[in-house]
């Protein structure tokens, strides 16, 4: 499917392998050289948040929207993201659509394109979505985690903290429909703050380790170092 294929593209971009202004890969391992991005700039850290929520401006859909003003100019921006949420056939507002999909098919798609040996890793606390990000293999360095764990897992741990404690307040003079809502929602935020603390403990014991990878290891050996906290390749 094209749109599919042109939001692979798009994370490529993001994280550097492709470049709007070179031909062929930009970048596969090796000496980085930042005078092939000019047009759009690749994420700096190589960490890019998947949420179900705007947590984070520089999240996957943030990052995506950007790239489709970019690539296609402002003027029709909005008109250029309802038709990749009608192409990928979802319901409600397009950036929901496109959040939607980045949550819960892109990974499974990048699987099949890459016959099970993904190169944008996806680290997951689980089922609740409590955290997620997605990681460029090639770009990967020992304090990766690190970083993860203290500049998005920690913040992301804070965000669900104020929202529960607006949850509770909000709670006490709500009635009817109100209060059920977000009761759910309270339900919601508390299961993925749990999910979250538990992924927290994994990341920091990885983080602290310090790992380096070798490329020439291939994907299946080096996932396999980081697969309890990655997402399961099915």
């Amino acid at each position: 499917m094209e749109i599919k294929s042109l939001i692979s593209y798009a994370v490529g971009c993001m994280f550097g392998r492709y470049s709007l202004d070179v031909e062929g890969l930009a970048y596969a391992g090796g000496e980085w050289d930042g005078n092939k991005y000019t047009t759009y700039i690749p994420d700096a850290d190589n960490i890019i948040p998947v949420c179900d929520d705007e947590y984070f401006e520089d999240d996957v859909v943030g990052k995506f929207v950007k790239f489709i003003e970019v690539v296609y100019g402002k003027e029709t921006l909005e008109e250029n993201l309802k038709f990749i949420a009608d192409a990928l056939g979802g319901k409600g507002l397009p950036r929901d659509v496109i959040r939607d999909y980045f949550l819960n098919g892109f990974y499974a798609d990048h699987l099949k394109i890459y016959q099970k040996r993904p190169i944008y890793w996806l680290f997951d606390s689980g089922k609740k979505n409590g955290f997620k990000a997605l990681v460029y293999m090639h770009r990967y360095q020992p304090d990766t985690l690190a970083r993860m764990r203290t500049d998005y897992v920690h913040e992301q741990q804070a965000r669900y903290r104020t929202a529960i404690d607006d949850c509770n307040q909000r709670l006490l003079s709500a009635s009817g429909s109100d209060r059920v809502a977000l009761s759910k929602k309270l339900q919601t935020l508390m299961a993925q703050a749990e999910e979250t603390a538990k992924f927290e403990e994994k990341v920091h014991h990885l983080a602290d380790m310090m790992i380096s990878i070798d490329l020439d290891d291939g994907v299946k050996h080096n996932y396999e170092i980081f697969k309890d906290v990655l997402a399961p390749i099915k």
